[in-house]
């Protein structure tokens, strides 16, 4: 531990090539996907540039694009979070697409997002944080060959269960991942961490495994919660948007909180009938689901 890591996380980025068939010069290892979202942005973004994203989505955009003293174009999600078609034919330096969405849990194909890389001018970033929550097929790596401008982001912190170490990786055309390189940090990644995302890979298995409990519990979650009176969008994710239309659920999520449950409510017009509830152990959504029936009226 004396010694400094290997700078550019060079195992990891050989065992993650092998992993999902690309070279390793095609992935960039970052300090958590979000240091890669910031590299992004401090690497394409000036005074004044368009970021484009559809809305509702991960929050952090909007600050990174503040940051740079961009400017967001954000378009609204249609009622189903199927992409907007506004997108297509959107101008702007940088393409921002977290699929599945957060805090949705929506799913666009990558056909889709082939057809949208195809007609954008800058760079197309697929934040894929929830994927290995996706069926099979889901992911666009597929889209690096046939399209430099995509940029495809993965996380380490979500199926892997090793948000504590910070890992990401960004895959991409090597001559856009080396300019990506020249903004970032000496050691982002320390020797622990390169070490630990290095032996995830190579146990892919008990990802999966992870992944397939995680699933499971989600299918139970979301029958339920409609039993409860809950629409519950169709989840690729960790995690379910349930919604009461028309009902805020700001009391709800205060009256789960003192009861040492913490689930997520966004305060804004579209989403203030919603919570985003991520899934937990069985044991945790069995409480869950008990104590939203003993909080129903009558």
């Amino acid at each position: 531990m004396r010694l400094y890591p290997e700078p550019s996380a060079k195992p990891l980025r050989e065992e993650a090539a092998r992993r999902y068939g690309v070279r390793p010069e095609q992935v960039l290892a970052g300090n958590g996907s979000d240091e890669l979202l910031t590299m992004l942005m401090r690497a394409i973004v000036g005074p004044d540039d368009i970021v484009v994203y559809p809305e509702p989505t991960y929050s952090l955009y909007d600050t990174l694009v503040t940051i740079q003293e961009g400017r967001a174009l954000t378009i609204p999600f249609p009622a189903d979070f199927g992409l907007p078609p506004a997108l297509f034919g959107a101008e702007g330096r940088l393409m921002m697409i977290c699929n599945p969405n957060a805090p949705s849990g929506t799913l666009t194909p990558v056909a889709t997002i082939a057809e949208l890389a195809a007609g954008f001018d800058g760079v197309v970033v697929v934040d894929e944080a929830y994927v290995d929550f996706a069926p099979a097929g889901s992911s666009a790596l597929s889209l690096l060959a046939t399209h430099p401008n995509v940029v495809v982001l993965r996380t380490f912190s979500k199926s892997f269960s090793l948000a504590g170490m910070r890992i990401g990786l960004a895959f991409g055309a090597p001559d856009l991942l080396a300019e990506l390189g020249k903004v970032k940090d000496s050691y982002n990644l320390s020797r622990v961490a390169i070490a630990a995302g290095t032996a995830a890979l190579v146990d892919l298995a008990w990802m999966e495994r992870n992944v397939a409990r995680i699933v499971a519990t989600r299918a139970r979650l979301a029958a339920r919660l409609a039993e409860l009176g809950y629409e519950v969008l169709p989840s690729a994710t960790n995690f379910v948007l349930a919604r009461r239309p028309g009902e805020d659920q700001a009391a709800v999520q205060a009256a789960l909180r003192t009861r040492g449950i913490l689930v997520r409510h966004f305060a804004t017009e579209r989403l203030r009938d919603a919570l985003r509830i991520s899934v937990g152990s069985d044991e945790e959504i069995d409480r869950l689901l008990a104590e939203l029936v003993a909080l129903r009226p009558g």
